[in-house]
């Protein structure tokens, strides 16, 4: 089983910036890919920032040039730092993580951090 810490959601005025991270602990031998999803209300869960284990970023149209993801591999934390954010980008954003746990994938999510932007 693998569980996963996410912290740093909050609420803020367009513009500002928030940092969310995310730490992977458990069982599990390596990190295939991990990175962050958002839900927003009356929406379906959407893709924001991925990262896999060799650095292959994946990411949402709406965010790019706003949003980083970044990767610390020896704490199995995942970071996403939002700047420029907007009304839209409000939502409860889920850490994802795929992991490899003897020659198969897994899958988990975390439960979720509610970012509020207001304009």
């Amino acid at each position: 089983q693998v569980q996963l810490a996410e912290s740093g959601g909050g609420s803020v005025q367009a513009g500002e910036s928030l940092k969310l991270s995310c730490t992977a602990s458990g069982s599990f031998q390596s990190i295939e890919n991990i990175g962050w999803y958002r839900q927003a209300l009356g929406s379906q869960r959407e893709l924001v920032m991925t990262i896999t284990s060799d650095g292959t970023l994946n990411s949402a149209d709406s965010v790019k040039g706003r949003f980083t993801i970044s990767r610390d591999s020896t704490k199995n934390t995942v970071y996403l730092q939002m700047n420029s954010l907007k009304p839209e980008d409000t939502a409860v954003y889920y850490c994802y993580v795929s992991v490899v746990w003897y020659e198969s994938y897994r899958r988990y999510w975390g439960q979720g951090t509610q970012v509020t932007v207001s304009s």
